[in-house]
């Protein structure tokens, strides 16, 4: 599957999106306007959203394929979506988003379904629906081997990157409102910009959930230049989003993530993915599977951790 070109117009679109305040909790929010598997069947195209250097979970390959752990398990729900809509020929619309517009874009139904690696928040809760969590990453550092950083105390005075609209962004500013740490905060707009400001030199440590930086290092010039350190700040339940307020769609979702998780499948995909050299320079990430995640697994839930 190819994504299209990113249009300008999609990017008025979110940007002119209104976002709607709901007041009350996720679970008693109103219905939206048109069923989503309503919506997909009456235009034969399902809309999902991507991230485009999120390795290995959400990210394009050399041949301009949307390609991932989360995109895995986001065409397995596309299957279950056209067997449901009685749809075999339906089409794929990919839709790039960011950690910025992400929300809004899935509030205002540019996408039906997020497949990146968006945290499930209490606060988020309020404003979009989550699937069962496939992944818990957590929050730690990415900084060069010989930059005297081990810990997030050794930040203190320093520069330090992490990701606009993320979780480890507020940790940063609360860490720095609180210690005092006299940080300054950089944030990129996505891993792709991220990286690059990292290797310039113009930050000494990316702060973003370990996985990622991972993937991340995996993409630069001399990853073994490269190392992971400092102690969790957070925990990270990763899951699919959709718009609230459509039990229906939610239901098949998690009707799909529940028979990947109970039937072992998933445990495959894991493998591929975390376990196995992937694209594109053959990198395993040697990340095996967490006690946790196994217990997930055994028995699927969508809970925030906070």
């Amino acid at each position: 599957m190819r994504p299209p070109r990113r249009l300008a117009a999609v990017a008025a679109l979110c940007a002119s999106c209104v976002v709607l305040s709901v007041a009350v909790a996720p679970r008693a929010s109103a219905q939206v306007a048109q069923p989503t598997l309503d919506k997909i069947a009456s235009t034969n195209t399902i809309a999902i959203g991507y991230r485009e250097a999120s390795v290995p979970f959400s990210y394009v390959d050399a041949d301009g394929r949307v390609i991932g752990f989360s995109q895995d398990l986001c065409n397995k729900v596309i299957d279950a979506v056209k067997a449901r809509t009685n749809r075999p020929q339906l089409q794929v619309r990919f839709v790039a988003v960011t950690a910025q517009n992400r929300i809004p874009l899935v509030q205002n139904g540019t996408v039906d379904l997020e497949c990146g690696v968006t945290t499930n928040l209490k606060a988020r809760e309020k404003q979009v629906a989550f699937s069962y969590t496939f992944f818990v990453a957590t929050t730690r550092l990415l900084t060069r081997r010989d930059s005297g950083i081990r810990d997030f105390p050794d930040l203190a005075g320093k520069t330090v990157l992490t990701n606009r609209g993320a979780t480890s962004e507020r940790i940063l500013r609360t860490m720095n409102e609180q210690k005092p740490m006299h940080m300054e905060i950089l944030s990129a707009k996505d891993y792709a910009q991220g990286r690059a400001i990292l290797e310039s030199g113009r930050a000494v440590a990316y702060m973003m959930d370990d996985v990622l930086l991972a993937g991340t290092r995996t993409l630069t010039q001399h990853p073994d230049e490269w190392m992971l350190t400092g102690t969790p700040q957070s925990s990270e339940p990763y899951a699919l989003m959709m718009r609230n307020g459509d039990p229906a769609f939610r239901q098949l979702v998690n009707d799909t993530l529940g028979g990947l998780m109970k039937s072992g499948e998933i445990g495959a995909l894991y493998t591929k993915w975390l376990e196995r050299p992937i694209p594109p320079k053959g990198v395993n990430f040697r990340f095996p599977m967490t006690p946790q995640l196994r217990a997930l697994y055994a028995a699927p839930n969508d809970h925030a951790f906070y």
